[in-house]
């Protein structure tokens, strides 16, 4: 638990007593949403799997089916989302993103540029086990290209370890030969040095290519690259220079548009949420100026805004 998290453990934790609160809000006539929102989003995830199991155990059944069959809407979905381990979490938002017509780029980009190795290892085992499929068998089935080849370099959760001095200037030098400094995009050498250099090494080298081209790598990667391999490289650049910062914008995208995109919305909230909300609400206010909390209170209504205010944590 990070302590830049806005959902805490509950101090005075007891699964058996809030398992029978919650049997109480859906029993009879009408549910007492208040009464799942307030208790489902203070307690932390390894605290919803333990009422999961003790909910079982007092009333013989399963607790998710019982909220799903009481909710409606995008207020459940947020709810059953809360419910599920964080991994299984990743897993079945990828999973989602790739069965079906169409591929959710989106999503994939998302969760392989901003998790960490550790976590995607985690998430790799997961999904085999839940959805008796590989991973990368099937990214590899929905993506081509240096897109592809990207997500499957990410996929192996395996960056360098620390700052290698002699390669920063040499990095930079061919991260700017490879696009700016010449005809034609050399795309295997951008994402072999991005998706394999660690966090702290790259960081350096953003730093020497600035002073090397004069421009940001972003501005560069936005005028040498195209569709989801841009979108992915803008999302591993952006990750590197600050994962909070990385989320403020997909938040602030989601909410600045026609329509709200909930699906971003609402899993960047639950699975940020024991993380590094605090840091990401810091970030929004410092980019748009306005809250993360009262922009959410514009977009959103009814008890999906109410959780989804308690996740965000405070008003900045």
């Amino acid at each position: 638990m990070s302590s830049r998290c806005s959902v805490r453990p509950f101090v005075s934790f007891n699964a058996k007593h809030d398992a029978e609160i919650l049997h109480k809000a859906m029993k009879g006539i009408g549910t007492d949403e208040d009464a799942i929102l307030m208790l489902l989003t203070s307690r932390s995830n390894d605290q919803r799997q333990q009422i999961k199991a003790a909910y079982k155990k007092a009333y013989g059944k399963d607790l998710v089916s019982a909220l799903k069959s009481e909710l409606g809407g995008l207020f459940e979905s947020l709810i059953v989302a809360l419910m599920t381990p964080a991994v299984s979490y990743d897993a079945s938002q990828l999973h989602k993103a790739l069965k079906g017509a169409g591929t959710d780029d989106d999503v994939l980009i998302e969760i392989l540029a901003s998790r960490t190795g550790e976590e995607i290892k985690d998430i790799i085992k997961v999904y085999k086990k839940e959805f008796s499929s590989k991973l990368e068998k099937d990214i590899c089935g929905d993506t081509s290209g240096h897109y592809q080849k990207l997500l499957v370099i990410l996929l192996q959760g395996s960056r360098e370890e620390g700052v290698d001095e002699e390669k920063i200037e040499k990095d930079a030098k061919d991260l700017y030969a490879a696009g700016e400094g010449k005809v034609g995009t050399d795309e295997e050498k951008i994402i072999k040095i991005l998706g394999n250099r660690s966090v702290e090494h790259l960081r350096e080298v953003f730093d020497a290519y600035k002073k090397l081209s004069g421009s940001d790598i972003e501005d560069s990667l936005e005028g040498e690259t195209t569709g989801n391999l841009e979108n992915l490289l803008l999302a591993v650049v952006k990750c590197v220079k600050s994962v909070p910062g990385f989320f403020a914008e997909c938040l602030y995208k989601s909410m600045r548009r026609a329509g709200t995109d909930d699906n971003t919305l609402m899993r960047i909230m639950v699975s940020r949420s024991e993380v590094d909300m605090l840091d990401i609400r810091a970030s929004f206010k410092k980019k748009y100026g306005a809250s993360l909390y009262s922009t959410i209170q514009e977009d959103t209504t009814g008890d999906y805004q109410k959780a989804l205010l308690y996740l965000c944590g405070g008003n900045d």
